[in-house]
């Protein structure tokens, strides 16, 4: 019986040694676009010690998004470190040296594990930017998308790895910010899947795990609710300052619905919104918005344009 249960063990730890092999640990991370997002996450990736390549379309927009990671990496020494500043000053470099830039997506990753695209939300341009990037990667590699709104499958769909493609949300700041939600489409394998959760742990992030669902979790819950409280204002039932009030100190929430709008933009709420109505326009919580629409159309985007629901000197 001794011999039978030592078997089994050694059997077993063979079983999920030979697992733990085939599963790809993500060492060379290339991130596409570097906006905010994109840059957030080249910074959280190259701080862990991860090799990291950032691109986008031109070096000057490489310049700022380096420029961004700077400062942002000397705020976080800032907490950090804060009695070690020489500790805070090889953090720096360090996660500087893990890093570099380029304009040219399709000859960088040949050599990477993970591609993590977190550029414009636009299906078509996101497909188009796959489909190439597809033919020069290698058969291991990761393809994952930063989408908060697109269907993950619709994207996989553009190349011939649909079992090595997922999805990885970040939020908005990506180095202040813990969650990461990791969507598995029907087709995406246990090993890519297992691979990303393990990715976004090792970037200091605490995973959730998601099926290919309309917003995920986080925007499933909030955009219908954000939605729901522009209605209660076009209906009349309470101004926009009673609201934001009411959410902030009755449910406890940092910001009102209609701050918050006026933070993420309204543009992007109604791209999300009308492309949840195309898929589902029987849905009552994706219904479009009149005033919504109407703001929009009148460039009245929120804080970054100085203006939405509310005004902004």
């Amino acid at each position: 019986m001794a011999f039978a249960t030592r078997h089994f063990v050694r059997a077993a730890s063979s079983s999920a040694a030979s697992a733990a092999a085939k599963k790809l640990i993500v060492k060379h991370v290339t991130v596409i676009g570097g906006g905010l997002m994109g840059a957030g996450i080249a910074q959280v990736a190259a701080a862990s010690g991860h090799t990291v390549v950032l691109v986008d379309q031109s070096d000057e927009i490489l310049k700022k998004s380096t420029k961004g990671i700077e400062e942002s990496l000397k705020r976080v020494t800032k907490k950090k470190f804060a009695d070690k500043p020489e500790a805070g000053a090889e953090f720096i470099e360090k996660t500087l040296k893990n890093l570099s830039t380029s304009t040219d997506a399709a000859a960088v990753v040949h050599s990477t594990d993970l591609v993590i695209e977190a550029i414009v939300e636009n299906q078509e341009i996101k497909n188009e930017l796959f489909k190439r990037l597809d033919k020069f990667a290698p058969e291991h590699t990761i393809f994952a998308s930063n989408t908060s709104s697109l269907q993950i499958t619709q994207l996989a769909n553009s190349t011939t790895r649909q079992d090595r493609f997922g999805g990885l949300h970040f939020f908005n700041p990506v180095p202040m910010m813990k969650l990461v939600e990791v969507i598995k489409t029907p087709m995406t394998s246990q090993k890519t899947f297992e691979s990303l959760m393990d990715f976004s742990k090792a970037v200091g992030k605490s995973p959730v795990s998601c099926k290919d669902t309309p917003g995920f979790i986080v925007n499933r819950l909030l955009v219908p609710y954000m939605m729901e409280a522009v209605r209660l204002f076009e209906r009349g039932d309470a101004s926009k300052e009673d609201i934001d009030v009411a959410m902030k100190l009755g449910a406890g929430y940092p910001m009102g619905p209609f701050e918050l709008l006026d933070y993420v933009g309204l543009d992007t709420s109604k791209y999300i919104i009308d492309g949840w109505h195309s898929l589902e326009p029987n849905n009552p919580l994706f219904a479009p918005s009149p005033l919504l629409n109407k703001l929009v159309q009148e460039k009245k985007l929120g804080k970054k344009t100085g203006e939405g629901f509310y005004k902004y000197k």
